[in-house]
């Protein structure tokens, strides 16, 4: 990542860390600055009334769990240490409501994503769509950035990832292709973990929306573990996440796919469309097993929708309706979507909708169907 986004995370504040073991500190705070958060240290409880309270989260060093006896029950206090066979550890991480044990080196990896995750607020995870054309110039693209522009305006914290690097920059679409801030290949070589807040704040921000593009250069093909990084820093920040993918699935899209919620597969209303979805159907849901139908017409003779949804064995969502003007629209700066009363505004509107709809006991996730006039 980019300086001025690490920056930004070593902003944040970290947990408290209360030992007297300078071997164990500098462990700590190694972990620490590996989750991008800056610690409070005391050799004892902090003596500002409310520290303990406040700290995001506690880690509590095996030489101090003594002094901590007697302080405010709360979650997300750890005790860490290295001793694999102390018999006491137990009883001291009672004594002071401790959530977890933690013993060094062997927890590491985990530490450093439950410091990030302290420090970053996570709560539940955001709602992840993708969308993926049936066959070349489907639409899908253009269904991604209207579903995320309608995120938006909705007021859901939203951001749009290109996940396609020979499909132009999907900023394009949305007029932010000189619009400042991180592409792709700044991400290229992420293979740990990245800070949400970070991503966030070093994206474009266009129509209410962070954006995730290709830059105008070389071709930089997105490793797999970087997609991975990149999508479940996004999704940590809850709200929804556009993800726009390409047909052929290869390593790093089976990543992307792996992390979806739902997949929006867009079909037009022809035989050799379907014909072509199928197979795009056959290599996504090998990862992905929510995969939906959007279809779209005009329709060939003796198709429509319902037809097309049935063919491929989907569920269908619904009729990608075709608004007028929209071309014309987008050449003046407007982005998909960007008209709240035009139709594919609606139909995307009725997808958040439903998409946030709670599932039925027994059936499982909900499953949005929505329409619109052709």
């Amino acid at each position: 990542m980019g300086e001025g986004a690490t920056s930004v995370e070593e902003r944040r504040t970290g947990p408290l860390i209360v030992t007297e073991d300078a071997e164990l500190l500098d462990d700590l705070l190694r972990l620490c600055a590996a989750a991008g958060a800056v610690p409070e240290v005391h050799q004892g409880p902090p003596g500002e009334r409310g520290g303990w309270e406040r700290a995001p989260m506690i880690l509590v060093g095996d030489d101090a769990a003594r002094m901590c006896r007697g302080l405010t029950r709360r979650p997300g206090v750890m005790l860490v240490g290295r001793d694999q066979d102390d018999p006491d550890v137990w009883r001291r991480a009672v004594e002071i409501g401790a959530e977890y044990v933690l013993r060094l080196p062997d927890s590491e990896g985990w530490l450093v994503d439950q410091i990030a995750n302290a420090v970053e607020g996570v709560g539940r995870s955001a709602l992840t769509v993708g969308v993926m054309g049936g066959r070349g110039g489907s639409g899908a693209s253009t269904l991604a950035c209207a579903l995320a522009v309608t995120g938006a305006r909705s007021g859901r914290r939203t951001m749009l990832i290109d996940g396609d690097p020979l499909g132009g920059g999907i900023d394009v679409l949305l007029g932010g292709e000189a619009s400042e801030g991180l592409r792709w290949p700044d991400f290229a070589r992420s293979k740990g973990r990245v800070g949400g807040g970070a991503l966030e704040e070093s994206l474009p921000a266009l129509h209410g929306l962070r954006v995730l593009s290709w830059g105008r250069d070389d071709e930089v093909a997105v490793p797999p573990q970087a997609m991975r990084s990149v999508l479940a820093a996004a999704r940590r920040l809850g709200g929804v996440v556009v993800v726009d993918l390409p047909r052929r699935v290869d390593e790093s899209v089976a990543e992307a796919l792996a992390q979806l919620d739902v997949g929006l597969l867009v079909v037009p209303g022809e035989l050799r469309a379907v014909a072509a979805a199928q197979r795009v159907a056959s290599s996504a849901r090998l990862v992905l097993k929510d995969l939906r139908v959007v279809a779209r017409g005009p329709y060939a003779a003796g198709l429509d929708e319902h037809w097309v949804a049935q063919a491929l064995g989907m569920p269908l969502v619904g009729d990608l309706p075709t608004e007028a003007g929209l071309a014309s629209a987008q050449d003046s700066g407007a982005p998909p979507g960007g008209n709240p009363h035009g139709a594919l505004a609606r139909f995307c509107a009725a997808f958040w909708e439903l998409a946030d709809a709670p599932a039925c006991p027994d059936s499982g996730p909900a499953r949005p169907r929505v329409g619109g006039a052709r």
